[in-house]
């Protein structure tokens, strides 16, 4: 009798272990919330950047008039997620290597994986606009040096003085006054201060920045999906229900309150009004990316999935009945925890929305720069009045910092398999990254979020940015996940006519966010003012 071979006793080692992990699926809905998570870290991965910021600028700058684009940002794209759900519970493939098997042109990957490199690379440096953001906060409430509240200062100083009248007559040719009294000194500087300003280059929410991406690295080399779940889910739910609270709030201020003639101009399926209509239309392009489920959650949801153990449970794909009805249960959980994620990352985007369109637009404020946080606080200031600074910045550091160690520690999975890939290193569909890969990554992605705050101080632009790189993958997305639901997905467990036609239009809704997203960010160049 001849010896088995090492190959084929990891062979019967692997279907030892996954055997192992087989399990019935809960029936009930109570088990069924217990066995869920993976939705709700991406929605704490969501419920942050892209509500907190690029969601309430977009209202600061449209206004009411871009509600419905919000809220489809949201809703269409669960069904593709659960689409890529669906194909990692089936066949044990994470995202990385399911996208390069499609059929297509290839330079040692997927020609899809290329432009995923490129659109990872930016969401890193969006990272590091959140890192940022969480410094300001950290900075107003518990300055190191209070240099970061100088600069503020400085900035309000200089804007009284330049609205102040000049005492004598401007020069039209000239912005700055030409009349000033020489007998008293002159107040404001010649250019508005910010980061590049004299004794302004290394301010105290540039090193709390620096303590945030420093001390993630250990948490996230160390932490385990069940801390990552349970803490994110907290954050999450707390700070919605504030959030969800003050537009409630609002409707008790007569300066504030939202009308239903509000509500009905922002579902009327128009751009806004004025010179700035094509700015807002882009910037809520951008906001479509990330909102919600945005293109790196989606890429990011299978693999929490299979960490959850949804395809081990299910066990081996095999055409037994005992196999079919498992995996049927297990995409039924998956599919309850991607629809209950979407409700709560949809009312919280909706509540963030209306806030900047209430408060900021009505307000003529903008949030970017320096005064990111301090313009977002001023959403909250018509409810809480002295208390915002309190809980404002403390929803606003929970929410931004769970969102950056929640998106680090999905990218740090991402990247160790797209490596592998990239490698050409062949491994089973149930096989992880090795260890040493994702804490590799989970080392230097906090390190390289850190060096982008340091080089560039825009974080707005950073998020947005990223939105745009997103909004663009999001059609190649929707057509992986179709490919996958009718040539990968076996006929037991494909879904009906209903799912397929919302399929389908979730679809079309993304093609036309992505083909619209890239005209907008390279509509600078063709058509230039």
């Amino acid at each position: 009798m001849s010896k088995p071979t090492s190959s084929s006793s990891s062979a019967d080692s692997a279907d030892i272990s996954l055997n192992a992990a087989v399990q019935s699926p809960p029936t009930t809905f109570g088990r069924m919330l217990l066995s869920m998570g993976p939705g709700m870290i991406i929605a704490a991965a969501v419920v942050g950047s892209g509500e907190l910021i690029a969601t309430t600028r977009t209202g600061a700058e449209a206004g009411f008039a871009l509600l419905w684009l919000i809220i489809i940002g949201c809703v269409s794209k669960v069904f593709v997620q659960v689409e890529l759900g669906r194909h990692a519970v089936v066949t044990g493939q994470t995202t990385m290597a399911a996208l390069n098997s499609l059929p297509g042109p290839r330079a040692r990957v997927h020609w899809m994986l290329w432009y995923w490199v490129v659109m990872f690379v930016v969401s890193l440096a969006q990272l590091g606009g959140i890192a940022h953001g969480v410094g300001q906060a950290l900075a107003i409430a518990w300055p190191l040096d209070g240099s970061y509240q100088r600069l503020l200062k400085a900035q309000d100083d200089w804007a009284r003085q330049s609205a102040a009248p000049a005492p004598d007559a401007q020069s039209p040719e000239n912005d700055e006054p030409t009349g000033i009294s020489p007998d008293k000194p002159r107040i404001a500087s010649p250019s508005r201060p910010d980061y590049r300003s004299q004794g302004f280059a290394l301010t105290d929410d540039i090193l709390w920045a620096a303590i945030i991406c420093l001390g993630t690295i250990p948490i996230l080399v160390l932490g385990r999906y069940g801390t990552i779940q349970w803490v994110c889910t907290i954050l999450v739910a707390a700070f919605t229900a504030a959030t969800v609270w003050c537009v409630i709030a609002l409707q008790f201020q007569p300066d504030w309150a939202i009308s239903p003639g509000d509500l009905i101009h922002g579902l009327r399926f128009r751009l806004p009004s004025g010179i700035d209509r094509w700015t807002a239309l882009g910037t809520a392009l951008a906001t479509f990316g990330i909102i919600g489920m945005g293109t790196n959650e989606l890429i990011t949801y299978p693999y929490w999935c299979l960490e959850k153990g949804y395809a081990k449970h299910a066990g081996r794909p095999r055409d037994s009945l005992d196999w079919i009805q498992r995996a049927r249960g297990w995409m039924r959980v998956m599919q309850w925890d991607a629809f209950l994620s979407m409700i709560v990352y949809t009312f919280a985007t909706a509540a963030f929305y209306l806030l900047g369109a209430a408060v900021l637009f009505r307000a003529g404020l903008k949030p970017e720069g320096s005064r990111l946080i301090v313009t977002l606080g001023e959403m909250y200031a018509p409810v809480f009045g002295a208390w915002t600074q309190v809980l404002f910045l403390g929803g606003a550091v929970a929410v931004l910092y769970s969102t950056f160690f929640s998106a680090t520690a999905g990218h740090a999975r991402v990247a160790s398999d797209a490596l592998r890939l990239f490698l050409g290193r062949e491994a089973r569909p149930d096989q992880p990254p090795p260890t040493s890969w994702v804490i590799a990554f989970s080392i230097g992605f906090p390190l390289f979020s850190l060096a982008t705050c340091l080089l560039y101080r825009e974080p707005v632009s950073l998020i947005i940015a990223s939105g745009f790189m997103q909004a663009v993958m999001l059609p190649m997305l929707a057509g992986a996940a179709i490919f996958f639901r009718y040539r990968a997905c076996p006929p037991p467990l494909r879904p009906g006519t209903r799912w397929d036609i919302l399929l389908w239009i979730s679809a079309a809704a993304l093609l036309v966010a992505g083909v619209a997203s890239a005209f907008f960010a390279i509509r600078p160049w063709i058509l230039p003012r």
